[in-house]
C-alpha cells in the first residue's frame, strides 16, 4: 500500500466502517460479509471492497471478515492503537464545549490542555474534567510536557492563521479548525476544517429546493441522488 495514494475519501470511509464493525461486536457479530455490512449500514458492498483492497486481504471468500481482526486492523491503519493528546486553542463557548466532548475517548484521543489570550478566561476550568485555562504563551512548553499532537483551533476567524503560526511553532502538526477562516499550514502540516456555516448553509439550499433532486452526502464518502422530500433516504 502506497500512502500517497490513498485519497482522504477513502480514510473518511475507513472511520465509518470501524464505526459498523463496533456496533457489530457490541451485538456478538462474529463475521460479516461485505454485503451485509452494506445492508445493515447503508453502504456500498462494492466500495467496502474496494477501500479495504487497499490495504491488504482481509476477508475470507464465501465467509466474509471476522469482524474483530478487522477491527483491530482499522484500528491500526487510523492511528487509533495508540492514543493521541489534544489541546484546544480558545476557551469560549465552542472551544469549552469541545473539551467536555465526550467522543474524545472514544477515539483514544484525550484533551489535555485547553488556552486562550483572554485574561477573563484564564485560569477558569472548563470540560468534564475541570481542564485548567492556560494562557496562550504556555502552548510549546505544555506541548513537550503532555507530547500533544493534535490542536483544535476554536478562536474568531480573524485570529486562526496567528493561532495556527503559534501551533505550528510549538511542533504540532495535525490541525482541527472550527473557525470560520482559511489557512495557510506550512508544508507537512495537516488542517481538517469543520465549517458549520457550510453545513448550515447546504441544508438551507436543500430547503429553498425540496423538489429537486439532490446529492446526500451523509459524512461517508457515499451519496445517493433523490428525490424525496420527506427525509427517509438512505445512502
Amino acid at each position: 500500500m502506497k500512502r500517497e495514494k490513498i485519497s482522504e475519501l477513502t480514510t473518511n470511509r475507513l472511520s465509518v466502517y470501524l464505526r459498523c464493525l463496533n456496533a457489530l461486536l457490541a451485538n456478538s457479530v462474529a463475521t460479516v460479509s461485505s454485503q451485509r455490512l452494506a445492508e445493515d449500514f447503508n453502504l456500498n458492498s462494492a466500495q467496502i471492497r474496494k477501500d479495504l483492497a487497499q490495504f491488504g486481504e482481509f476477508g475470507v471468500r464465501g465467509v466474509g471478515y471476522d469482524v474483530r481482526a478487522l477491527r483491530d486492523h482499522l484500528t491500526v491503519i487510523l492511528g487509533l492503537d495508540r492514543p493521541h493528546r489534544a489541546a484546544i486553542i480558545g476557551a469560549g463557548n465552542l472551544g469549552s464545549a469541545l473539551a467536555g466532548y465526550y467522543g474524545w475517548s472514544a477515539s483514544n484521543f484525550s484533551v489535555v490542555g485547553v488556552f486562550d489570550t483572554d485574561p477573563d478566561k484564564i485560569g477558569l476550568h472548563v470540560g468534564a474534567n475541570a481542564i485548567l485555562v492556560q494562557p496562550l504563551e504556555n502552548l510549546s512548553r505544555v506541548v513537550e510536557e503532555e507530547m500533544i499532537d493534535v490542536a483544535v483551533i476554536a478562536v474568531p476567524g480573524a485570529a486562526a492563521q496567528s493561532v495556527l503560526n503559534t501551533v505550528m511553532d510549538a511542533g504540532i502538526k495535525a490541525v482541527l479548525n472550527f473557525a470560520p477562516a482559511r489557512l495557510y499550514p506550512r508544508f507537512g502540516v495537516k488542517i481538517k476544517t469543520v465549517d458549520l456555516t457550510v453545513s448550515l448553509e447546504t441544508l438551507s439550499f436543500f430547503l429553498a429546493r425540496p423538489a429537486a433532486p439532490y446529492v446526500n452526502q451523509t459524512g461517508n464518502g457515499l451519496a445517493t441522488y433523490s428525490n424525496k422530500t420527506n427525509g427517509d433516504e438512505h445512502s
